[in-house]
C-alpha cells in the first residue's frame, strides 16, 4: 500500500502535516476527514524517497551561511516593514518568504517560533551567535526596551553596511598585489623546473668558471627538476603553516604588531581601527547602551589584539570613574591623538554619541581615499620587485654568453 504526506489544518485552524497509508488520494481524504482535517496539499512518498533518508532542509541549513550583505538588507527591511506597522513575526515571515538562502529561512522560522513562545525578540537572536553577533543583539535590546525598535535596526544596518564597506576597501586595496606576487612566484617556478635545464644546459660543459648568479641559478633549477614534488609540496606547506600560524594566540600577536609598525600599512591600519571603534560606539550609545557595555561590545567586534587590551582598559577605568577619553589620549601610539581630543570635547559638551559618529565618518573618508592612493604607491614598488626579478635571469643568463665571447676574441 503505498505512503502519502498530506498538510492541511485541523479543527481549530493549526497547521498539520500527517504521513499515511491508503490505496490512493480519495483514501488520504478519508482519513484526513475522519481526523477531522482539511487538506492543503497531498505527496506520494516512493519507497526509496531521498527525503525519508535524509533531512536536506537540516543539511542545506548547516551547509549554508548568511553573508553579512545579505545580514544588511534584511536588517534595512526589518525596519522598514516595522516603521509601516508590521509586527515583528509577520516581518520575519515576509523575510522567510522571500529569502532563498536556507539558513536564513531556517533562523527566521525559529525566530518566529521562539516569538511565539513569548521570548522577546532580542532573546530569540542569541540562539544564533553565528549570524547575530553581541552588537547585534545588544542595539535590538537596547532598542526594543526603550520602543525604537524599528529605528535601532535602521542604525544597525547604516553602521553594519558602512562597517562591511571599511573592510572591502582594505582588503580590495590587498588584492592586486597578492594576485601579483602569487604569480609571479608560480612562473618562477615553472621556469626553473622546464625552461632553465634547456637554457643552462649549454653553461654546464663550458670549462670557464661561471658567475656566481648563473651557478646559483643552475644548482636552483637542478634540485627543483630532482625533486619537484618536494619543492611544490614544501611551498604548500609552508602558506599552509604560515596560514595556521596567524590563527594561533602567538601568530595573532604578532601579526598585530608587525601590521600597525608598517610603513603606510601602519597608518591605514590605525585609522581603519580607529573607525571602527568610533563607529561601533556611537551606534551603540546612540540606541541607549550603556557606556560600559558599549566598551565590551567593542572590544568584541575590534580583531587587533592590542586595540582590544585599550578598550578592555577603557572599560576598567571608567567603571571607577576615570574619563573615557583618557585612556585613548594616553595611546597615541595605536590611536591618532584627534580621536582622544574629539571624545573629550564629547564629554565635555554631553554629545559624545554624536562626536563619534563625526569621527568615525572623518576616519572612514580617510581610509577611503588612502586605499585608492594605496594602488598608486604600490604599483611602482612592483614593478621594482618585478625588474629586479627579471634583471636577476637576465644577468645569470647573459654574463656566461659575455664569457664565451671574450675567450672567443
Amino acid at each position: 500500500m503505498p505512503t502519502f504526506t498530506y498538510t492541511g489544518e485541523d479543527s481549530e485552524g493549526k497547521p498539520v502535516k500527517n504521513t499515511v497509508t491508503a490505496d490512493d488520494r480519495f483514501g488520504v481524504y478519508a482519513v484526513a476527514r475522519d481526523q477531522g482535517h482539511t487538506v492543503a496539499s497531498i505527496e506520494e512518498s516512493s519507497k526509496y524517497d531521498i527525503k525519508r533518508l535524509l533531512n536536506v532542509e537540516k543539511i542545506n541549513f548547516f551547509l549554508s551561511r548568511v553573508k553579512t550583505d545579505e545580514l544588511v538588507m534584511v536588517t534595512r527591511n526589518l525596519g522598514s516593514m516595522l516603521t509601516a506597522g508590521l509586527t515583528v513575526t509577520r516581518a520575519l515571515s515576509v523575510i522567510e518568504r522571500q529569502s532563498t538562502n536556507p539558513k536564513m529561512k531556517g533562523v527566521t522560522k525559529r525566530m518566529v517560533e521562539k516569538i511565539n513562545q513569548g521570548d522577546p525578540f532580542y532573546e530569540s537572536l542569541k540562539e544564533f551567535p553565528d549570524v547575530f553577533d553581541d552588537l547585534y543583539v545588544a542595539m535590538i535590546k537596547a532598542g526594543e526596551e526603550s520602543g525604537n525598535l524599528a529605528e535601532a535596526l535602521q542604525t544597525l544596518a547604516i553602521q553594519m553596511e558602512r562597517s562591511n564597506n571599511l573592510i572591502k576597501k582594505v582588503k580590495g586595496a590587498m588584492i592586486y598585489p597578492t594576485i601579483v606576487i602569487t604569480v609571479m612566484v608560480v612562473i618562477a617556478v615553472l621556469m626553473m623546473i622546464y625552461v632553465m635545464p634547456q637554457i643552462t644546459g649549454v653553461f654546464k660543459g663550458m670549462d670557464k668558471e661561471l658567475p656566481i648568479t648563473t651557478r646559483f641559478l643552475i644548482g636552483a633549477s637542478d634540485f627543483m627538476v630532482a625533486h619537484t614534488f618536494l619543492v611544490i609540496g614544501g611551498m604548500i606547506a609552508s602558506i599552509s603553516g604560515f596560514i595556521y600560524a596567524l590563527k594561533t594566540k602567538w601568530g595573532r600577536i604578532a601579526s598585530a604588531w608587525v601590521i600597525v609598525r608598517l610603513p603606510v600599512i601602519g597608518t591605514l591600519a590605525k585609522e581603519t581601527n580607529s573607525a571602527r571603534t568610533a563607529r561601533t560606539l556611537s551606534s551603540l550609545l546612540n540606541s541607549g547602551v550603556d557606556v560600559i557595555q558599549s566598551i565590551e561590545i567593542t572590544e568584541e567586534v575590534l580583531q587587533n589584539t592590542f586595540y582590544k587590551e585599550i578598550l578592555r582598559e577603557a572599560a576598567k577605568r571608567v567603571e571607577k570613574g576615570t574619563a573615557l577619553s583618557e585612556v585613548f589620549i594616553e595611546r597615541k601610539d595605536l590611536y591618532p591623538v584627534l580621536v582622544g581630543e574629539m571624545i573629550l570635547v564629547g564629554e565635555e559638551t554631553g554629545q559624545i554619541a554624536g562626536m563619534l559618529g563625526e569621527l568615525a565618518i572623518f576616519y572612514e573618508t580617510e581610509v577611503e581615499r588612502k586605499t585608492k592612493d594605496l594602488s598608486t604607491i604600490i604599483e611602482p614598488l612592483l614593478m621594482v620587485v618585478i625588474g629586479g626579478g627579471v634583471g636577476f635571469f637576465a644577468l645569470a643568463l647573459i654574463a656566461p654568453i659575455y664569457s664565451i665571447s671574450d675567450g672567443m676574441s
